[in-house]
């Protein structure tokens, strides 16, 4: 499906979405991390580069090459497409590690590293 806008957070959610096609850009990419989806990076400048190699080395997903007019071919696509969501050990590590990620995230935020640092900090701040 492809609409002009969506809200991302609900449908990274949705126990249907099996892998994302990204831009890469670091809301996307934590997003798609704290929900345990895999990705198919597609970056176009700036940070995204960076983050699509981090999503690469993180095993979470993969990336799509461009050719030199900066267009992605359907073929290229679907062979990322497979490689993520089929059954071979590429696709099968890449979503284990997807959810390995969406674990840490979600302990992050309950009672883990993000949580206490920003209980410290608004201890800190609040202090008069």
């Amino acid at each position: 499906m492809v609409v002009q806008w969506c809200n991302q957070v609900q449908v990274l959610s949705h126990p249907s979405i099996g892998c994302f096609v990204t831009h890469c850009g670091w809301n996307s990419t934590l997003e798609n991390l704290a929900y345990g989806v895999p990705m198919v990076a597609v970056p176009q400048w700036t940070d995204q580069d960076t983050n699509a190699r981090m999503v690469v080395e993180w095993g979470t997903g993969v990336r799509a090459e461009v050719n030199k007019e900066g267009v992605l071919k359907r073929e290229v696509l679907e062979s990322c497409l497979e490689t993520v969501m089929g059954n071979g050990e590429c696709g099968i590590k890449i979503r284990q590690n997807a959810k390995v990620w969406e674990e840490k995230a979600k302990m992050a935020v309950r009672g883990g590293s993000s949580d206490h640092n920003f209980k410290v900090f608004l201890e800190k701040t609040t202090r008069v």
